[in-house]
């Protein structure tokens, strides 16, 4: 404590309550120091100093927070800075605080209230409180005296016309609401994304503060999503990630962590690997059955074009629904464009494929517009895999005079789609930048989304482009005689004889 407030002024602060309650009020940082002393074991870090800033700089200022385990960012932000924005120059009349489970929850609010009712001095500065459930069956701590409250729930519960007295919730702190289960697949994301955005700031005023606090779970989490809404100027606020050890090496904490020895004992007592990565270095790690790594997805600007001298036609796959039920996956058309042969092949994913759920007869009609509107010229390709229920399409659409190819997979859907893994990887197969993202989702989270459709699509597509130029390379030799060639085929340039 005596690094951020002189021990004079300490002893000054303990025994004259005017003298601490004027400097707390204005200061998070003395408050925290003074009032949470307990709770400083080591030199505070800068990191720790800049999230007190920002927590203190603003009254309206959403800040989200991103910080390794143990860095104490709950502690901070969740235990005490609640009690300061009531107590403090802020002034604050509703803080409403989420977790992921009503236990959590419950656990929370008994972690503030064993803080209140075990630290004397901040029991009589802030005090005296009493403890309420409300009708949402959420967890309160009533400040009379201040004429607040702390409201602690989940985000399980629906929160919908809030109040305390005639105070909409002025501060909202989500701490930890998404774990690895509840993002694994889009569903479990975009409940979370809509919870948010649905039930939690419309609760507020225009002038409530956001805050959460968490992990980078997911390409495609709720922290994520944030902070790309902030990159691209659709939401405002103050994005901070703080990992244990930044990108240059350098270990954010020395004050806990003042040796490489100390650093490696913290990683002994971590689980596994996957979990030092994600929670410490903040590393957004797949899951051991990953298939496709988003760190090999590569991007193109801008199509070569149908005139290019490579150019080989524009090919699709499809992947068949055999339901049209709100359960059921989408019908999947993927779409590419095809460039030169063997070693050079590339094959350029076209943004905005197909998913909807659609009936037999709608599928022949998707088809035969496909086929008469994008697939017009003669080395344009439709391949549509053709088992069990889907073999009756290509044979329909052969009755309908609309060519394509019947594809009957080899294999399971994770081999099939992991045959695609080394094109992908080598970016022999590339994707615009904008226009495929459920695509690269469900590639990326194959095996947890709860839809693969648009993978299947792709892993047919892929893979039948593949096997259709994997010998189109080689020179064909007709011999006659010891040694004397008759002629040969070059199947690389035109397919002309020589």
């Amino acid at each position: 404590m005596t690094k951020i407030i002189p021990k004079a002024l300490v002893n000054t602060m303990i025994k004259d309550r005017s003298v601490r309650t004027s400097i707390t009020k204005d200061s998070f940082l003395y408050f925290f120091h003074f009032y949470y002393a307990h709770y400083v074991k080591y030199e505070t870090a800068d990191f720790q100093k800049e999230i007190i800033h920002n927590l203190e700089k603003s009254t309206t200022e959403n800040l989200y927070v991103v910080a390794f385990r143990g860095s104490g960012k709950s502690t901070m932000v969740t235990t005490a800075y609640p009690i300061w924005a009531i107590l403090g120059k802020q002034q604050k009349k509703f803080c409403i605080i989420f977790c992921q489970t009503r236990a959590q929850a419950k656990q929370h609010m008994m972690n503030i209230r064993t803080e209140l009712e075990g630290n004397d001095v901040l029991k009589k500065d802030l005090g005296p409180f009493q403890e309420e459930s409300d009708e949402w069956g959420s967890f309160s701590l009533v400040f009379k005296k201040h004429g607040a409250r702390i409201t602690v729930a989940s985000a399980e519960q629906s929160i919908r016309g809030i109040r305390h007295n005639e105070h909409r919730p002025d501060l909202i702190i989500c701490d930890d609401v998404e774990d690895v289960q509840s993002t694994k697949t889009r569903e479990g994301r975009e409940k979370t994304y809509n919870w948010l955005r649905g039930e939690v700031v419309p609760a507020g005023d225009r002038n409530t503060r956001l805050i959460i606090v968490g992990n980078l779970l997911h390409e495609d989490s709720l922290l994520m999503r944030i902070k790309d809404e902030i990159a691209k100027g659709k939401a405002k606020g103050i994005f901070k990630e703080y990992p244990l050890i930044d990108k240059n090496g350098v270990c954010l904490w020395s004050g806990k962590y003042a040796t490489e020895r100390d650093l490696e004992d913290e990683k002994l007592k971590v689980a596994s690997e996957i979990s030092w990565q994600r929670e410490y270095l903040l590393r957004i790690i797949p899951s051991d059955d990953q298939v496709i790594y988003p760190e090999w997805i590569q991007f193109y600007d801008e199509l070569p074009g149908e005139k290019h001298r490579g150019y080989r036609g524009t090919y699709a796959g499809v992947d068949l629904a055999i339901s049209a039920s709100e359960t059921a996956d989408d019908t999947a058309v993927v779409f590419a464009h095809i460039y030169s042969r063997r070693e050079k092949l590339r094959i350029y994913i076209l943004p905005n494929p197909i998913a909807k759920k659609l009936n037999f007869p709608a599928q022949v009609d998707l088809m035969k517009d496909i086929r008469n509107t994008l697939l017009t010229r003669s080395s344009d390709e439709l391949f549509v895999e053709s088992v069990a229920y889907q073999e009756a399409l290509p044979q329909m659409l052969e009755h309908h005079g609309v060519k394509a190819t019947a594809i009957k997979p080899k294999g399971d859907k994770r081999t099939r789609l992991a045959l695609t893994s080394t094109a992908i990887k080598s970016a022999k197969i590339l994707f615009p930048r904008q226009g495929c993202e459920r695509l690269i989702e469900q590639l990326v989270g194959f095996g947890v989304e709860k839809h693969d459709d648009l993978a299947d699509a792709f892993s047919l597509l892929i893979n039948s482009t593949m096997d259709k130029h994997s010998g189109e390379s080689t020179w064909l030799m007709y011999w006659m005689g010891d040694d004397e060639p008759l002629y040969f085929r070059d199947y690389v340039d035109m397919g002309q004889k020589k």
